[in-house]
């Protein structure tokens, strides 16, 4: 039976009695000596088939020979194997409450280890902590291997065919190691792993031909040098074979109190598939442990997880390899854990499930529903968009990681309100607020072959469930002070590369992106607002590399693909890759360079574009400054697609994307203002149209128009009493959003009693006119004698006619131009909602 509530997992908390079967009578240690000196055993005998082998308290035991298959271990002496030796001991399990040892971090093991895990008696439930597993209730565990070299680089692009691989550094790796070579294509599941058969100096023989290209160079500036990860260790922990059709594979469990320290080990079928608690290798409500690690490792063909770090902090995760494993991979579990070092770490090809396809939550329109979360085969309603990385509180630090081929996502930063699972209504659990921390850091690290490569949004409700958007980062001085200082989250240094849909999506205020290298993306960055007008900017990306063509042409198979001469980020082959993409409110792009965005006969481009074809806010406070471009379009605001659209509802905001060119770096005019081409936010007078980008190029001030009443967020049917903008004779059907000119002059035609309008983002003294037919009232405003006398006006004003009101709204310094209008609430039925926030003038007939 599948259990959704984590809260069973504090009755671990407390120490259990053994089962019979754990409780029988079985050989154990009466001094300490040698395994095989049958005078260290009770009744002068070696443990035979099925015991249950005790080794007391006090008690050093040396694992000398490879003793036949055991049914368990009950350990409160020391169990330590021979250095040098050839042994492996199979048992159901091992309850370590004293210490197991296979080598120490200053001595490591040279012989070679195995512990193979059976599950020939089944439904044991050892000391509350399961079966199959090695478990620590508390005990120390200090296994190390000999092996230190975990991963690598190709040196240059290894081709399909290939026999023979060079790669940056080989050290320590022997003749009949496995290794795995990562993606370096939109897929992940071309990750190959093989053998090797020759290793001179840096070149590698593999036993078998490579079946796809695997890059290897450094492409425009962008390292896409595919990863080599060794599988091979010298200690090897494994579920038995038959984990491979149950997917019930071992554990290793630390409870608190014990000492996990690991370094240069192999984890082979493991993990126990929808089994809380039954991981890889897990700290479970551990608390701090300064000093432990998990370092160098191998853990691969696994059924559930990788590395959990449960209420765990402190700890060290750094120069592990994963391959081939289900669900979030690196898991942090209820987002109380802080303090832990993720370093280092190579993540390859992550699945939703052992066997079946994902069935992803995101904004992509055909994946906008949770019918994946409510699936009878995954463990978490998330586990079926599954990171390799999976964050849940900002304060630990991720450095130099690579999340190499998931089949959803790479990085996934998922922030809930407070903690969850076993902290959720606890003390400890209200007091935590990730969503409002300090990032501690988060650089050096890369995605590629993801769909999604590194996802910061969509945090998970207290059922862990969580919806297309949800809750963010806006880091406080004080978390537990919602009202205290908003601080710099600060993402450094990240390398994004064929995502087929986004490498980056953020959601926050003040988020800092500097040095990204972004390339062969369908989409290279898009960034949400969390709280519009809160901080001095939404996101800022700085001294950054867009690509949107490598020379990495990865492996072209599909038809599509093969007649455009490269492997394609989506399925249909004219799908518009985008390098930046705006979305609602304040953004700012600077010293960024973007190269080959250049549209061809296939497929639109862009350097900078808009979220296709988004209902929720923009603003003209948007800014681009010191850009370069190298063969590539600039801009592209493509007229809206339905097939193409992240939302497609009918407060239609892309109408009104804009941003300012500050220094003339894109549009050679500085000060100047691009903006979509919708029809009545551009003057041909004053705008230069730009047809190839479907947008203008404006100079003078630039605002935003708001228009109050029901324009429907996400549906789609017609409005009632829609309101039309007349200007220059184009006629604008008024959905929500839309960027004006200083200066223009719009006739309104709507059969509406009454209008609020709002005019924002304009700098003091830029204005806007309308011509109200029919319309008799302003509630506000200064009434002029003529037409002529409210046109030059200086101040809000209304003149009557016979025909109806005229308004002239004139922007003061009360507001202040970098902020946001009435800030917009994407899940309202409406347009914008709150307190007007810029000069307002209500209308009546």
């Amino acid at each position: 039976m599948r259990i959704h509530s984590r809260l069973f997992l504090l009755l671990i908390l407390v120490t259990a009695c053994f089962t019979a079967q754990a409780q029988a009578q079985g050989p154990y240690a009466v001094k300490g000596g040698m395994w095989s000196d049958s005078s260290t055993w009770s009744g002068g005998a070696l443990p035979g088939a099925g015991d249950i082998v005790t080794i007391g308290a006090g008690m050093d035991v040396v694992l000398d020979v490879s003793p036949p298959a055991l049914h368990g271990i009950n350990l409160s002496g020391t169990l330590t194997f021979a250095d040098g030796e050839e042994l492996e001991l199979i048992t159901e399990w091992i309850l370590n409450r004293g210490k197991l040892e296979i080598g120490t971090e200053s001595d490591p093991f040279t012989g070679k280890a195995t512990i193979t895990l059976t599950d020939n008696v089944t439904g044991e439930n050892i000391n509350g902590m399961g079966d199959r597993g090695i478990l620590m209730a508390p005990g120390i565990l200090s296994l190390h291997g000999d092996r230190e070299n975990a991963w690598t680089k190709l040196s240059e692009t290894a081709e399909a065919g290939a026999t023979r691989i060079n790669v940056l550094d080989a050290s320590g790796w022997k003749v009949g190691d496995e290794i795995v070579l990562a993606s370096t294509d939109f897929n992940p599941r071309q990750a190959e792993r093989r053998h090797i058969t020759r290793i001179r100096r840096n070149t590698i023989t593999l036993d078998e031909p490579l079946e796809w290209m695997h890059y290897g160079e450094i492409t425009y500036g962008v390292d896409e040098r595919g990863e080599v990860g060794l599988l091979t260790r010298n200690i090897k922990v494994q579920g038995s074979e038959s984990a491979e059709e149950s997917y019930f594979g071992g554990h290793m469990m630390a409870m608190d109190g014990s000492t996990m320290t690991v370094s240069g080990i192999e984890l082979y079928r493991m993990g126990q598939h929808m089994e809380l608690a039954r991981y890889p290798i897990h700290w479970h409500i551990n608390g701090d442990v300064t000093g432990q690690y998990i370092k160098n490792s191998a853990i691969h063909d696994t059924y559930n997880r990788c590395v959990t770090i449960h209420a765990t902090d402190n700890l060290l995760v750094e120069n592990n390899v994963t391959y081939n494993t289900v669900g979030h991979c690196f898991f942090m579990e209820d987002a109380v854990e802080t303090g832990n070092m993720v370093v280092k770490n190579l993540g390859i090809q992550t699945k939703c499930h052992p066997t079946l396809p994902c069935q992803p939550t995101g904004l992509f329109l055909p994946i906008q529903n949770e019918d994946g979360q409510k699936a009878d085969h995954i463990l978490l309603p998330s586990d079926n968009t599954a990171a390799t990385f999976w964050i849940t509180n900002p304060d630990n630090t991720y450095r130099d990681n690579v999340a190499a081929g998931s089949d959803s996502t790479g990085f996934w930063m998922a922030f809930p309100t407070n903690g969850i699972g076993a902290f959720l209504g606890t003390e400890k659990g209200e007091n935590t607020w990730p969503g409002r921390s300090p990032l501690r850091e988060f650089s050096g690290n890369v995605a590629h072959s993801n769909f999604d490569g590194f996802m910061l949004d969509r945090g998970p409700r207290p059922d862990n469930t969580f919806g297309i958007a949800g809750p963010n980062l806006i880091s406080r001085a004080d978390p537990g002070d919602p009202n205290s200082e908003i601080v710099l989250a600060h993402f450094d240094n990240f390398t994004g590369y064929k995502n087929s849909n986004n490498a980056i999506w953020g959601r926050g205020e003040m988020h800092l992106y500097t040095n990204l290298k972004l390339a062969d993306n369908a989409i290279g960055f898009t960034h949400a607002s969390g709280a519009p007008g809160a901080a001095p900017y939404t996101s800022r990306v700085v001294d950054s590399l867009f690509v949107g063509e490598s020379d990495n042409i990865g492996n072209p198979s599909r038809p599509e693909e093969i007649a455009y001469g490269r492997s394609l980020p989506a399925a249909a082959p004219d799908y518009p890759i985008r390098g930046y993409e705006y979305y609602d409110f304040h953004h700012e792009v600077e010293n960024v360079t973007f190269v080959n965005y250049e549209a061809n006969e296939l497929r639109d481009a862009g350097a900078l574009s808009y979220l296709l074809f988004t209902s929720f806010g923009m603003s003209t406070s948007n800014w681009v400054k010191d850009l370069t471009f190298q063969n590539a379009k600039p801009v592209s605001f493509p007229p809206i697609q339905s097939r193409w659209a992240a939302d497609l509802g009918r407060s239609s905001a892309y109408k009104s994307a804009a941003f300012q060119d500050l220094d003339g770096s894109v549009s050679g005019i500085p000060g100047a203002y691009i903006v979509i081409d919708n029809g009545i936010a551009a003057d041909e007078e004053t705008c230069q149209m730009k047809q190839a980008w479907n947008a203008a190029v404006c100079e003078g001030d630039m605002g935003r128009l708001s228009i109050s009443g029901n324009f429907g967020g996400f549906q789609n049917n017609p409005i009632t009493e829609p309101i039309i903008l007349e200007r220059n004779m184009k006629r604008f059907e008024y959905v929500g959003q839309t960027t004006i000119g200083s200066g223009a002059q719009i006739n309104v035609e709507t059969a509406r009693e009454s209008l609020s309008l709002t005019l924002s983002e304009m700098d003091k003294g830029s204005y806007v006119i309308f011509q109200l037919p029919e319309f008799t009232t302003a509630d506000n405003g200064k009434e002029q004698r003529s037409l002529a006398a409210l046109k030059g006006a200086s101040e809000t004003s209304y003149f009557r006619d016979d025909n109806g009101l005229w308004v002239k709204l004139v922007a003061t310094d009360i507001e202040a131009p970098t902020g946001p209008a009435a800030p917009f609430n994407p899940f309202a039925a409406g347009g914008p909602s709150g307190p007007c926030s810029g000069i307002c003038i209500d209308v009546s007939r």
